[in-house]
């Protein structure tokens, strides 16, 4: 499958319907190898930055401990 696009003078581009459905992702990544440019879908963007994370914590957790440092600092005196 092929499409063609213009690239407008602020660096925007519409992908066409078919090919966003293939990607399957509204995050893409690009990869440069010479003069061809592959647009590839990133289907977690937690998943492409797992190596600056320090460690994995369930979301109740980190919201919790969130909620209370918010709490404790509005009412702290």
């Amino acid at each position: 499958m092929s499409a063609t696009g213009k690239i407008t003078s602020k660096g925007q581009i519409t992908i066409p319907r078919e090919i966003r459905k293939v990607l399957g992702s509204d995050v893409i990544e690009f990869e440069v190898s010479g003069e061809v440019v592959l647009l590839k879908p990133v289907k977690s963007v937690a998943g492409s930055l797992h190596a600056y994370a320090r460690r994995q914590a369930p979301f109740a957790e980190i919201r919790d401990a969130t909620w209370g440092s918010v709490v404790k600092d509005k009412y702290a005196k």
